[in-house]
């Protein structure tokens, strides 16, 4: 008779496609969602927090070009109900703004009008993941919904400023870039563009003006190009002349934001849309310039096309300025870490009556990216003071010494692994990254005192101090009992963050 196989044991893996984050890294997070957070708080936005889980119905479209119901998202059918037909389709929403839809649609009687709200918290895209590409990913959203003024767009720009400024990007390390949909569509007009599939020809390659260039732009309306690789790439098929207000429109950027509107006027020639969207872009400039948005923090920029497709007005993106190196050693600007605009039809798949609405939503991965960069982030932080164990017999005392640092604001824990080696209690210290260690045996115990050891100050020492340095500045001291709380403080203040 065979023997009976043994179960088969689960692998210890994250799913593919999926990351997991361990202290330091959801610490980070979290304090620089705070600090954003706060931003949008003083601002009279209110927080909002929906399910992770949507109605097919609701999410509506998922992503681009996906219209299956399970397709570019995690979703499932819920079980019949016996004589109810066929369950309902659920998805893990992919963004935060399709429930924002929902919930301004859902509650719209009992919301104040225009409504505020932000929102933080984890997205699901069933997609095919890649190098930084994660299918589950934070994102940090504030939209205005019901607020059909541009001053509404123009708060949100300024909020998003002032939100990266709280996150620790300095003032000349960031640019808001601010375009407008319907400026893009005075220009098709002047083009003579009317069939939408034509159109989106067009917006596709405005879209790659930054890779190509004003030639290589020309090229793709007109006949077509090759690319480096030797590739032939078919153009829409526009004449040469048609392709100019295009060229205008997306090289219409002056020394200043005046300049900048009176190119763009020319650009759109007599279309009504594009005047009505330079007249929109010059209110948001006058109201930003009110407030204090100075041209060294956002800016009108026509060459901000990504997402025009999808934005029915105001378009914006905030983009780092300062430079990074590549993975091949080679200088390069750090980029987008966030993208916004006015939406003003999304709300209408609930209630059949359009609702404007505008918000911005910053890549919480990215903008972390970046505050590494600038040694903001990502440091070595500090793990909690351990408190050892020296006599079994007295854990209630050491658990008592916990007590009053954390009363006193300082992060601490006893040991409460096998205490008999006390070489390994100060190792689990050294991978916890505890900057200092509590010590009290019998001996001290009786006397009323501890020993306090600053770890860090011992690690330096047995690296790089001389013996008088060494005696000079001792890593470990003894003190009375009850100046634990300080010898401890003092030594976190010796130039290290606070545990």
């Amino acid at each position: 008779m065979a023997k009976d196989q043994k179960p088969r044991r689960p692998r210890a893996e994250t799913p593919k496609g999926f990351r997991d984050y361990f202290g330091a890294e959801v610490s980070e997070r979290k304090a620089m969602l705070d600090r954003i957070a706060e931003v949008y708080h003083r601002h009279g936005f209110d927080a909002l927090e929906t399910s992770g889980i949507e109605t097919v119905e609701a999410l509506g479209k998922f992503l681009p070009d996906v219209d299956r119901p399970n397709a570019g998202v995690f979703a499932w059918q819920e079980e019949a109900v016996p004589g109810g037909g066929s369950g309902d389709w659920l998805a893990l929403r992919y963004d935060l703004t399709a429930p924002l839809a929902r919930v301004a649609a859902q509650y719209r009687n009992d919301l104040p009008s225009p409504y505020r709200r932000y929102a933080m918290g984890p997205v699901w895209r069933n997609e095919k993941p890649g190098p930084g590409r994660f299918r589950q990913f934070y994102q940090c959203d504030a939209d205005t919904v019901g607020a059909a003024s541009v001053v509404a767009d123009a708060e949100i720009i300024a909020m998003l400023a002032d939100a990266l400024e709280a996150a620790g990007i300095a003032r000349g390390d960031y640019l808001v870039r601010v375009n407008n949909r319907k400026v893009l569509n005075g220009v098709l007009d002047a083009m003579g563009v009317t069939d939408a599939g034509q159109a989106a020809d067009v917006l596709r390659t405005i879209d790659k003006f930054d890779k190509v260039g004003e030639a290589g732009v020309r090229e793709l309306l007109t006949t077509g190009r090759t690319d480096a690789s030797g590739a032939e790439i078919e153009g829409v098929g526009l004449e040469p002349a048609q392709a100019e207000p295009v060229i205008a429109f997306l090289t219409s950027r002056g020394a200043t934001n005046d300049e900048t509107l009176s190119n763009l006027r020319s650009a759109v020639g007599a279309s009504a849309v594009g005047a009505e969207g330079v007249d929109e872009l010059a209110e948001i400039a006058a109201v930003l310039d009110a407030t204090g948005m100075g041209a060294d923090r956002v800016v009108i920029d026509p060459s901000i096309v990504r997402g025009l497709g999808y934005y029915t007005g105001p378009v914006f993106e905030a983009e780092l300025t300062f430079e990074i190196l590549d993975d091949k050693g080679r200088k390069r600007q750090f980029g987008s870490v966030a993208g916004g605009g006015r939406y003003d039809d999304l709300v209408e798949r609930f209630t059949g009556q359009k609702v404007p609405a505008t918000g911005v939503s910053i890549g919480v991965d990215r903008l972390l990216a970046a505050l590494r960069e600038k040694g903001i982030a990502g440091a070595d932080s500090a793990g909690p003071v351990v408190v050892t164990v020296m006599d079994r017999d007295r854990m209630a005392d050491y658990q008592a010494m916990a007590a009053d640092l954390r009363a006193a604001g300082i992060r601490a824990e006893v040991y409460l692994g096998n205490p008999r080696n006390f070489g390994n209690q100060l190792k689990y210290a050294d991978k916890r990254r505890s900057p200092v260690a509590v010590i009290q045996g019998a001996d001290e115990a009786a006397r009323g005192v501890v020993q306090v050891k600053d770890l860090i100050l011992g690690a330096k020492i047995a690296a790089e101090a001389s013996v008088e340095e060494w005696k000079s500045q001792p890593a470990q001291v003894e003190v009375a009992r009850d100046a634990l709380v300080g010898t401890v403080r003092e030594m976190l203040s010796r130039g290290r963050p606070a545990a």
